[in-house]
């Protein structure tokens, strides 16, 4: 409704930018990912060797399959099956979209996954910190790759300011809050109140963002209403491939219940945070790339959930005797 009757407003968002990066999406993005970030304990790195299996497990299925399948599936339906539908240009900007989603694997929604699959909390905790460390280095060359096999140019300095503004300067922040206040108040405090004190910034920074968005590509949505639907296809069938890769591979390797149901969570979710606001940093807030990273976020939760439900009700698969 903003973008129908007050376009204004959307094309002043759209003026504020610096470098290609929008300001207001830079603070808002901030806004979602400095709470997550303080809740990363890198000290628990040192606890690596305890779930050793489950880790090479995610960190596989992360990073040597998860991005290829999301581009191959991705590939597929918007360029092959939905070619009546949707136009080359289109496509090729689609999937750059769910590029960005597919080399981004979740590192904060999964504590809440992991919490409703009763995962193992420390295992969980490593995980996140092992997988933030590892996009520093792997994000920029994967999605460097993808995009290049799909001719679409993108400069290195883009992708790496993208790194350093979304993810290298919350996670200094929530490392730097976290050590302050522990040293402060103590462990317990930090974990039990102070964290709380911000557990709506992350969902009130996430909707705004959605606004902003769907308020940018408010001709596109409204011109081809039917590619919200066309884009989440692929999506989600990415999400139900790689949940079951994960879980069916940890169940082969005898895992813990409370190991595997993490591992399929944080290969099948993504860090949509930092896709978006990549997306928005390559190609702009009214892009369909930003549109396509946008449909990631609103079909993850429903989808995510599902996979919750049917993990609990799968537990005595782990009851190896």
């Amino acid at each position: 409704m903003i973008g129908k009757f007050l376009p204004v407003i959307p094309d002043m968002w759209g003026k504020m930018q610096v470098a290609g990066i929008s300001i207001p999406i830079a603070l808002l993005k901030w806004l979602m990912i400095y709470p997550m970030m303080m809740k990363v304990d890198f000290k628990s790195i040192k606890q690596v060797g305890k779930n050793s299996k489950g880790l090479i497990i995610t960190w596989i299925v992360n990073w040597l399959i998860k991005p290829f399948t999301m581009y191959g599936i991705a590939y597929l339906f918007l360029f092959v099956l939905f070619k009546s539908v949707i136009s080359a240009d289109l496509a090729t900007e689609y999937l750059a979209g769910a590029v960005l989603l597919g080399v981004a694997p979740c590192t904060a929604m999964v504590f809440v996954w992991s919490s409703l699959t009763k995962g193992n909390p420390p295992y969980t905790v490593v995980q996140v910190a092992t997988n933030d460390l590892i996009i520093l280095i792997a994000f920029v060359p994967i999605v460097k790759f993808l995009l290049g096999v799909s001719d679409i140019s993108v400069s290195y300095s883009t992708l790496f300011l993208s790194v350093i503004l979304f993810v290298v300067i919350p996670l200094m922040g929530g490392i730097l809050t976290r050590i302050t206040v522990t040293k402060k108040s103590g462990e317990k405090y930090f974990e039990t109140t102070f964290v709380s004190k911000f557990d709506n910034l992350t969902t009130r920074g996430l909707l705004l963002t959605l606004v902003l968005i769907f308020a940018s590509q408010t001709e596109a949505i409204l011109s081809n209403p039917i590619h919200i639907i066309l884009i989440s296809i692929p999506l989600i069938i990415q999400t139900f491939l790689i949940f079951g890769v994960t879980f069916g591979i940890s169940r082969i390797c005898k895992l813990p219940y409370d190991v595997a149901a993490p591992a399929g969570m944080i290969g099948a979710s993504n860090f949509f945070e930092l896709a978006v606001a990549v997306a928005i940093a390559l190609f702009g807030t009214t892009s369909p790339a930003a549109l396509a990273t946008t449909v990631g976020v609103l079909t993850e939760v429903p989808v995510m959930l599902l996979l919750v439900k049917f993990a609990n009700s799968k537990k005595g698969w782990f009851n190896y005797v």
